[in-house]
């Protein structure tokens, strides 16, 4: 019983597929078991478990926290969303290129994010519930969000007219974040 490791992305993004165990009456899985993240020295140290709920056409992202930077491993339990991360980390070989993955209740993938990635996801199901446990704190006051259609960066997100929140609509592109002191909490 455990998590398979299934592809690496990025430096850093792991895709996980748990061993599920299904039969008329449903399904039994493992979501998370510190001595498999431990064997790939990874942290056991979540701090914070979140779940959000969003509707089909719903872009949540892409957000990130600089004061204290969290690790995230994520699984999407009810519909589908495509979920990407761009990695923001200065000397990191990948930085400002993204990576994709559509995580769903029935694929049961999981996605590790290290400190230092903008998170965010598309809606593509009617709803979509995703979870997600944090290796630190919410901090309101060291949060920011890149844009999620930087020009720069190129998401292919397959539309061009998400619902998104306001505070995602004047979202900063990744060179203006650049500028900031905030951007050297993110060293590779």
């Amino acid at each position: 019983m455990g998590l398979k490791l299934i592809s690496e992305h990025l430096n850093g993004l792991i895709v996980f597929q748990p061993d599920v165990f299904e039969d008329k009456r449903g399904f039994f899985m493992e979501s998370f078991r510190a001595d498999e993240f431990e064997k790939l020295s990874l942290p056991t140290d979540f701090i914070q478990d979140n779940h959000s709920r969003s509707i089909k056409g719903v872009l949540r992202g892409m957000h990130f926290q600089w004061d204290k930077p969290q690790g995230k491993l994520i699984r999407v339990t009810l519909g589908s969303c495509l979920v990407v991360e761009i990695d923001i980390r200065k000397g990191s070989p990948s930085f400002g290129k993204w990576f994709g993955i559509e995580l769903n209740a029935k694929n049961k993938k999981m996605l590790w994010v290290p400190p230092g990635f903008a998170n965010g996801f598309y809606t593509l199901s009617d709803w979509a519930e995703m979870q997600y446990k944090c290796t630190a704190f919410w901090n309101k006051n060291g949060e920011s969000s890149i844009s999620w259609n930087d020009p720069k960066i190129a998401i292919d997100w397959g539309t061009t007219d998400p619902i998104i929140s306001d505070k995602d609509k004047n979202a900063q592109s990744l060179e203006e974040w650049l500028d900031k002191e905030e951007s050297e909490y993110f060293r590779y």
